[in-house]
């Protein structure tokens, strides 16, 4: 098979889909892998290191596009490459298509095959592809948010660790997931007093097991999320429904019980966000403020340590690679069940009903 790897074009996405050693594992394997020039750079991979295993390197995204079998990326097409998706072309990435249904229209009109990093599930309901990216966006969540409590950036002026004498600041954690758990740890390392919120019993007693006696878990309903946010000084949103839009646990009505420099960090924007005022923006412009609370809402926050995100990204999904790789999609689907349901749209119809859902859509094809 030939496999393509463009250059991230989203705004300040330093990521890539893959490093010189998928290149060199493909290779390997008898494949052909086409490159797009400086496509690794914001990773720390060069041109010349994925010549060395084994790569072509080309210099446009449209050349990419127009050799290979199958595309591997980081982050959703943007407008400027729906065109350049081929029927039957595999693009294999994060789509989080329940937030864009220009997006998914695009998608189906493209006729591509469209596999979604953060749909593929395993037999224990996990999700194995989106798991490191919920590992680093929940531990920025808390590094970001610190330094968006600070005044000059029209936060609390709040030091979440406290000194002697100063009680440590308060963080609220909506949603005791992947992500929740990390921004808990992080939020805990600093020794803030942090709340966690669920609905699912077994991952409260899990947190309450792991973590240490300043983390206290609570069961999420409306009446617990108002009481908290009067006292919180940095809330995260880390609540995600498997492909489908994340519920708006704070409504606008709600900001103004927030006290004023208040951080809300909606890791969920990707998902549409758990925030009613969530609007995606980007490392450039990470921020804006609603009734003196300051919203942080950057869509691939991950992408601000491209390093450490590419590297456990393709940790992970290199393995699929070279199952599709080796297979073809239909196959390497039938024999795998856990790759199958990340199959979200192929060749003009969509195969995933959260999507459905989502647009309301009454049958499979839009």
């Amino acid at each position: 098979m030939i496999v393509g790897v463009p250059k991230e074009i989203k705004s300040s996405e330093g990521r890539v889909g893959m490093t010189p050693a998928g290149v060199f594992e493909l290779v390997k394997n008898y494949h052909t892998v086409y490159v797009q020039s400086g496509a690794g750079e914001g990773s720390g991979f060069f041109d010349k290191d994925y010549q060395q295993a084994g790569a072509t390197i080309l210099d446009t995204i449209e050349q990419v596009y127009a050799k290979s079998d199958m595309i591997v990326k980081v982050k959703e097409p943007i407008a400027k490459e729906y065109d350049l998706i081929q029927e039957g072309q595999i693009v294999f990435t994060y789509f989080h298509f329940a937030s864009s249904e220009s997006l998914t229209q695009a998608m189906i009109k493209s006729k591509g095959v469209c596999i979604a990093y953060e749909t593929v599930e395993d037999e224990e309901g996990t999700l194995p592809l989106l798991t490191p990216m919920s590992e680093v966006a929940g531990r920025m969540a808390i590094q970001q948010g610190a330094k968006y409590l600070e005044k000059p950036v029209k936060g609390r002026g709040v030091l979440l660790g406290g000194v002697p004498g100063v009680a440590p600041g308060r963080v609220l954690i909506l949603g005791a997931g992947t992500v929740g758990i990390q921004a808990a740890k992080m939020a805990a390392g600093l020794g803030a007093h942090v709340t966690i919120l669920d609905v699912n019993m077994k991952r409260l007693r899990y947190v309450n097991d792991i973590m240490p006696s300043h983390v206290v878990t609570e069961f999420s309903n409306e009446f617990n999320i108002r009481k908290h946010i009067q006292s919180h000084d940095l809330i995260i949103g880390g609540v995600l429904l498997k492909g489908a839009k994340a519920p708006n646990l704070i409504t606008r009505d709600m900001l103004k019980e927030m006290r004023p420099g208040t951080v809300i960090v909606d890791v969920a924007v990707d998902q549409g966000g758990c925030v009613e005022t969530t609007k995606p923006t980007t490392h450039g412009n990470p921020t804006y403020i609603i009734d003196d609370v300051v919203h942080y809402c950057v869509a691939n926050m991950p992408g601000a340590v491209p390093y450490t995100s590419t590297v456990a990204l393709t940790n992970v999904t290199l393995p699929y690679v070279l199952k599709l790789a080796n297979m073809g999609w239909r196959s390497a689907c039938n024999l795998d069940k856990t790759l199958a349901k990340g199959l979200n749209i192929v060749e003009g119809e969509v195969v995933y009903e959260e999507i459905i859902k989502t647009f309301h859509w009454e049958s499979a094809v839009a």
